[in-house]
């Protein structure tokens, strides 16, 4: 008896590894027929451009709240349209926010990345903990690994294989943790990243459409994103060892790992030495950005005096971007990865080369973002929008958390955060503006929309990385093998940051300085 229901029980089991794999297999055939980002921006254009005209025609129009005034659709193929689409193509591109905040940004990052004092710190910051707290401490940084950008990928998921392997653990179970980590809570960190300056640049973008005047700093969402790092950090640590330890003891480990050594992760003296230099040289910087805020008089405060609309809150991108290039500088210095001054500006230089491809995105969706609000469509749509949500009497609240999840789904086709965000931003953020949800709690859930789904999407390139170092490990690995050990990352990850948005806005707590959630 006992025979045939363990029987029963591994044809279901089959069944379910069959129906799993086949969808999978959909929906990779069908995200391999999306366009690339830059062609889908094109034709989201196009659609701008045939739209306006229809809607013009139509008499489309909306009353805006703001002031009553009559809000109609221009189209874009009338002569003053024509106009725009030509004349303004360059400024379009020139004055499209995320730009120029990227770049500054990413000039001190690359100089830190080059150097190699961030891929230190991560080895200092995994192998240095007690094995106790070991899954924690790989997920805490795998959350905030994002601030090395792509590169966390390929530094992390090997070191976290290296280092389970190292406490007596599977080192399946480690590749999947950090990879996870990584993937899952990319939009949440500890620290200030580059994609917090992003992020604020497009909604900044969006917001114009209903109050030109309103900014959306990078430090917009920095109280609830440092939260939910440490959040996501201990729900992944749970769905570890409860679920995830019990899932790869079963998998024997087959492969000969990855091409490193437990010594090449221990930091040389003089790695020590670079991280604490570049460590004093930070304390240092935010010293003297402190005491210049003291004075009540300073230039560096805001109007009034204020200091969180100081230009070193307003202008946080040049203030991480300088962050990253003093510690990467010090850090060079004393390691000897940048021994000459004039190693920083050729590592600054990579860091703008690698940018090539975002640059060329950017280009299509700042037209897109342009035609957009040149035809005023957004505005409209968000009018009406906000208008039939207010007659449905659908909280607000209710509202996000379906964003949350429409956005979800998205996220498995199209996974660069940025061009999702792009995408969807002129709709969405507008249209809670007038519903009266600031725009800071729009990008909130949107954050956790981005980050949940990314590990189990076969269409991120990471997802295939970290397939081939499972496969070092384990042979015959697929994407079903991935996806079975990542899927309860996902939910858990979703449901835990999900609850903590809706306690966040229950309890009214202040999404980042002087931001309201509500």
């Amino acid at each position: 008896m006992a025979e045939t229901t363990e029987t029963v029980s591994a044809e279901k089991t089959s069944r379910t590894v069959r129906v799993t794999l086949r969808v999978l297999a959909g929906i990779e055939r069908l995200g391999n027929k999306l366009p690339h980002p830059f062609w889908l921006f094109v034709i989201m254009a196009g659609v701008v451009v045939a739209l306006s005209a229809i809607l013009d025609a139509l008499g489309a129009f909306a009353i805006s709240p703001a002031d009553g005034e009559r809000v109609e659709i221009r189209s874009l193929l009338s002569g003053e349209g024509l106009r725009m689409m030509i004349g303004d193509a360059v400024e379009n591109f020139a004055t499209f926010p995320p730009l120029a905040l990227i770049i500054v940004v990413m000039l001190g990052v690359s100089v830190a990345e080059r150097s190699g004092m961030l891929s230190a710190l991560l080895r200092r910051t995994v192998t240095r903990v007690s094995p106790k707290y070991l899954t924690f401490a790989l997920a805490l940084t795998g959350v905030c690994a994002s601030v090395l950008s792509d590169a966390a990928y390929v530094v992390l998921i090997p070191l976290g294989a290296l280092v389970f392997k190292a406490a007596g653990r599977s080192p399946i179970l480690g590749t999947v943790v950090a990879f996870g980590s990584i993937s899952a809570g990319y939009d949440a960190s500890l620290l200030v990243t580059a994609s917090d300056v992003l992020f604020a640049g497009i909604t900044t973008s969006a917001v114009a459409m209903i109050d030109p005047n309103h900014t959306v700093n990078p430090l917009a969402n920095y109280f609830f994103t440092a939260t939910s790092a440490i959040v996501l950090a201990l729900a992944i640590t749970l769905v570890t060892e409860f679920v995830l330890n019990k899932r790869t003891a079963a998998m024997p480990v087959d492969g000969d790992g990855v091409d490193e050594t437990l010594g090449e992760m221990e930091l040389t003296a003089r790695e020590r030495k670079g991280l604490r230099y570049s460590g004093l040289a930070l304390l240092v910087l935010i010293a003297l950005v402190a005491a210049a805020l003291i004075p009540p008089a300073s230039p560096l405060r805001g109007e009034n005096g204020g200091v969180l609309d100081s230009p070193v809150i307003t202008g946080i991108a040049v203030v991480l971007g300088l962050a990253f290039l003093l510690m990467g500088t010090v850090y060079g210095r004393v390691v000897g990865t940048l021994p000459k001054a004039a190693d920083v500006p050729s590592a600054m230089a990579v860091g703008v080369r690698d940018l090539a491809p975002v640059m060329v995105l950017f280009f299509a969706a700042s037209q897109f973002i342009a035609y957009f609000k040149w035809t005023s469509m957004g505005e409209v749509l968000a009018v009406r929008g906000a208008a039939l949500l207010e007659t449905l009497g659908v909280h607000p609240l209710v509202m996000l958390v379906g964003m949350i999840l429409v956005v979800c789904v998205l996220n498995i086709f199209v996974t660069s955060g940025s061009a999702q965000w792009t995408l969807i931003a002129p709709v969405f953020v507008p249209m809670f503006m007038l519903l009266s949800v600031p725009p800071e709690t729009t990008l909130a859930a949107f954050r956790i929309a981005d980050s949940s789904t990314n590990l189990i999407s076969p269409m991120s390139p990471y997802f295939v990385i970290a397939l081939g170092f499972l496969q070092r490990y384990r042979k015959q690995a697929g994407i079903g093998t991935l996806m079975s050990l990542t899927l309860p990352i996902s939910i858990v990850v979703l449901v835990s940051w999900t609850l903590l948005f809706v306690a966040w806005w229950g309890l009214g707590v202040p999404l980042g300085p002087g931001v309201d959630v509500r």
